[in-house]
């Protein structure tokens, strides 16, 4: 892991829409959210591809990214991620090299396996019911032949004069071992996911081969975190996440609720438990809580990178959390 002070910090905006707003302020919160991080030393902003969930945005990651990178000059700007089996890896190459061409430098290539939905909106996405997801690595080799130019007949274009940074995205050891094989960065979601964190990375590292590009394993993990001034004011921000889930895992995703709504919400004890072991891994409190968790998650991971996400529906409580957690990080 890099020194503390030295380690990269991040953010994947999931451009949360609560019950009190509107998509499209939601959109342009994000839009002063990444000015803000830019300001604090943030190093990437991501945004990620999610369909049908009426409390999540960014459906289409591309077309925030040009408005983000637009408003922004030296933050790094990408996807966490793209979910390739629901588009053509061509389609993927000429947005991403477009945003590369506007942007050079500045853009990520957060590729996912995974649908990103629901089987029926994964359908109306893709046209087709046989796609297998272990079609991955070839789609994954095409999208990277059409970016660098090795494809025979095919290139993206327009494109930059160098290909976007294209990392692998991961929530069990699938993606892992593919990013380690060829050399890869590589992204572990570790806000959904905590259980397979430390193996998934150990079979990053194990099977990694360096590439053109990369000499050494290179691993971001993304942590849930909501940071405040008292543990009290940043659990009771918290709590919507709680439901949110519940709601999405039951197959009824909604709005992101208010903090009041979610703490009203009459939780049966099965529910009560259900969201315990889903924000199990989350870390949550003020500064000092917040700080303890996050170095014990870092010693325990070993990251080159730390992303967080904060996904909190007030605008400005989501950016007072990246503030105090920079504070408490104390990184430059």
């Amino acid at each position: 892991m890099a020194e503390l002070r030295e380690l990269p910090l991040s953010v994947l905006d999931l451009v949360p829409v609560s019950s009190e707003t509107t998509p499209g302020a939601a959109l342009r919160a994000s839009i002063g959210l990444a000015r803000a991080v830019e300001r604090l030393g943030y190093h990437r902003l991501w945004v990620a591809e999610h369909h049908n969930m009426p409390g999540i945005a960014s459906s289409s990651p591309p077309v925030l990214i040009a408005h983000l990178a637009e408003a922004t000059s030296t933050l790094r700007v990408g996807s966490g991620g793209v979910m390739l089996p629901n588009h053509a890896p061509l389609v993927v190459a000429e947005q991403f090299g477009m945003l590369e061409a506007l942007h050079p430098g500045r853009i990520d290539l957060g590729i996912g396996r995974a649908p990103g939905t629901d089987q029926a909106t994964a359908y109306a996405l893709r046209r087709t019911a046989d796609l297998d997801v272990e079609d991955f690595p070839r789609h994954l080799a095409e999208l990277r032949a059409f970016l660098d130019g090795s494809s025979p007949r095919i290139r993206a274009v327009p494109a930059g004069e160098n290909p976007p940074e294209i990392w692998l995205l991961g929530s069990s050891g699938f993606s892992a071992q593919l990013a380690g094989t060829l050399g890869l960065p590589f992204a572990f979601a570790h806000h959904f996911s905590a259980r397979f964190t430390e193996p998934a990375l150990e079979l990053y590292r194990s099977t990694f081969q360096p590439s053109e590009s990369m000499s050494r394993p290179h691993v971001m993990v993304t942590a849930a975190v909501v940071c405040a001034e008292t543990d009290e004011e940043a659990e009771r921000l918290a709590a919507p996440m709680g439901l949110s889930m519940l709601r999405l895992r039951a197959g009824k995703p909604g709005l992101l609720p208010t903090p009041d709504e979610a703490l009203a919400y009459p939780y049966t004890p099965q529910e009560r438990e259900a969201i315990g072991m889903i924000t199990e891994s989350h870390v949550v409190g003020g500064p000092e809580t917040v700080r303890k968790g996050l170095l014990e998650l870092l010693d325990r991971t070993r990251p080159d990178e730390l992303m967080i996400s904060t996904n909190v529906g007030d605008p400005a409580a989501r950016l007072r959390s990246y503030e105090l957690v920079k504070e408490a990080l104390n990184t430059d």
